[in-house]
């Protein structure tokens, strides 16, 4: 990201309605120092080539690229919440509105497994199952410095072309393939306002699929790299936004329920107003579904 762009994006954080609503969770410890970072060209679970066992309930995949100060293009946070090498109290994962902990707190999720850095990129993956339909939802928690890696896995899963699997409940299920239904989900900073992608992966099969991307203005930067990997934009966004998990349990609710993707927007719009007081209006031109 260009310094121009940087401060451009600096100014709208103060002066934008939308911007404005975004808060931060003061309340995480102190981040421990790095650790070294392992070999990012090692295969990780979306180049693992297990055949995933047949399965006909629903699964939500989210990648989550943790915040991370030193190796995203953000504006600052505090460093409390930033360390991308430590989940349990970054921003998008481990504080009080991050995916594992939002999740971990709902009654209709019940956690059935953690697993330690399933792969060099990942830190940590959770795997959760609903407690009235048959669905599973798998979270990868990637590394500060690997969210390209993670933009590239998301958008891998959305075309179909990555072949990982997640052991749940002796089973190995697809989490691109091998559903009869699918939901994809990014969550984190967009990567791609400040690299580009050498290429866009092509629909590989026919199985539907729903995409949700919850950073800043996603449908911009997405929508070409989207398009051609066949999936449909469920819920993305139009400018600044904080990625936190209420919004994304929207989603996810509303899509289990059979929604349209206009409700699940207004659902979505309404509860990001209920955390952020940012006004229903501006959370509603905030959030888009579709083309």
């Amino acid at each position: 990201m260009t310094n121009r762009l940087k401060l451009l994006l600096t100014l709208a954080l103060l002066v934008s309605p939308v911007a404005a609503c975004i808060r931060y969770d003061s309340t995480a410890k102190t981040a421990p120092p790095k650790t070294p970072q392992q070999a990012a060209n090692s295969s990780g679970p979306a180049r693992n080539h297990r055949t995933p066992a047949p399965y006909g309930g629903k699964i939500i995949h989210v990648l989550v690229a943790l915040c991370d100060n030193v190796n995203q293009g953000i504006v600052p946070v505090p460093a409390a919440l930033v360390n991308g090498e430590d989940p349990e109290r970054n921003l998008y994962w481990g504080a009080r509105f991050g995916v594992k902990t939002f999740f971990k707190r709902d009654r209709n999720w019940r956690l059935l497994e953690t697993v330690g850095n399933p792969a060099p990129p990942i830190l940590e993956r959770l795997v959760f199952k609903h407690t009235s339909r048959d669905a599973y939802l798998i979270a990868d928690a990637y590394r500060g410095a690997e969210i390209k890696r993670a933009t590239t896995d998301f958008l891998d899963a959305a075309a179909g072309v990555s072949r990982a699997t997640a052991s749940v409940e002796g089973r190995h299920l697809g989490l691109s393939r091998g559903a009869s239904a699918h939901m994809v989900a990014y969550v984190g900073h967009d990567g791609l306002m400040d690299f580009s992608l050498d290429s866009f992966p092509a629909r590989q099969d026919d199985t539907p699929r729903d995409a949700v991307i919850l950073a800043c203005a996603s449908r911009s930067y997405f929508r070409d790299a989207l398009r051609r990997t066949g999936a449909n934009p469920l819920l993305w966004t139009n400018g600044l936004m904080a990625p936190e998990a209420y919004v994304l349990k929207a989603a996810v609710d509303g899509w289990l329920a059979g929604e349209s993707g206009e409700t699940v927007r207004l659902n979505a719009a309404r509860e990001y107003h209920a955390y952020q007081k940012c006004g229903l209006n501006a959370a509603r031109r905030l959030f888009a579904n579709g083309w």
